[in-house]
């Protein structure tokens, strides 16, 4: 019996070794490919990487310039998609985590969300055309962030869905017998025991839609000009370095590595930056 247990516990040690060694090769290419794009996008870019990145507006071929126009519009545009994705996406996933428990509507809810956050952006950006740019006659900032609202959205309802899930079931019997009501228990403790959790899946819906170009393409389009007024055309960062690439100028092709870099330096920032609201929060 001794050496049977012996010879399990060999064979489960060799299983972890090997499964962890695999996680250990897995995590450090990973982060070889992420040194890498930053290192390319950051050589490439380097030359416009000055204050007049963030002052300057979007410059005609063969002058020198910056991006400021279009890091406006991209931040109008992600800042409408928060404010309309983060309050519906935390109300739908109290629904389906509170109210839907052992309901078909709970499972048919959950599933067009899943729907929702596998679509294609493109396909999104395409309908956001049919719905908003069609209809108003021209493209918008407005369409733009509808677009990425879309796109925010089933994030948030994922990850409140899950957090809310995640607190024990005791607190709630604690709270609910003291008489208190239930919009109460949601609101005072629930959302307070998973606050880091909802805040960490806002900021990874954030990073998500912060590079998307294709429903941008359809809907908000561009503007070479500073424009605030998100009811026309407006210039984004993922339009700008789309069109910059694709175009025949050295000088466009710089600022097009550089808002590459600023933007995937944002992106990390906002990912790391949520992993430590929530691994904080969980200790």
């Amino acid at each position: 019996m001794m050496t049977t247990s012996n010879s399990l516990y060999r064979y489960r040690q060799i299983k972890s070794a090997i499964a962890l060694s695999l996680a250990t090769v897995a995590t450090v290419i990973g982060l070889i490919f992420l040194v890498w794009i930053l290192w390319t996008t950051l050589i490439n870019g380097i030359e416009a990487l000055s204050p007049r990145l963030l002052t300057e507006m979007t410059p005609p071929p063969g002058e020198d310039g910056g991006l400021a126009n279009a890091f406006m519009g991209s931040l109008l545009i992600v800042l409408m998609a928060v404010v309309l994705g983060t309050p519906i996406g935390i109300l739908a996933g109290t629904y389906l985590s509170e109210y839907s428990r052992g309901k078909k509507i709970g499972d048919l809810v959950r599933f067009v969300n899943d729907i929702l956050l596998s679509a294609p952006s493109i396909i999104i950006g395409l309908f956001i055309y049919e719905l908003v740019v069609r209809q108003t006659g021209r493209f918008s900032g407005y369409a733009g962030g509808i677009a990425l609202g879309f796109i925010f959205l089933p994030v948030v309802v994922r990850t409140t869905d899950e957090m809310l899930r995640l607190v024990p079931d005791v607190m709630r019997e604690a709270a609910l017998s003291l008489g208190i009501p239930r919009w109460k228990v949601t609101v005072h403790v629930l959302y307070r025991a998973a606050s880091a959790g909802i805040l960490t899946g806002v900021l990874l819906a954030v990073a998500r839609i912060s590079g998307e170009t294709a429903p941008l393409l359809f809907t908000a389009l561009n503007n070479q000009y500073w424009s605030t007024d998100m009811s026309g055309p407006m210039a984004n960062i993922p339009v700008v370095i789309f069109q910059y690439a694709m175009s025949p100028y050295d000088e466009w092709h710089t600022l097009a590595w550089a808002g590459a870099f600023v933007m995937t330096a944002i992106v990390l920032l906002l990912s790391v930056g949520s992993r430590i609201i929530l691994s904080r929060r969980g200790k």
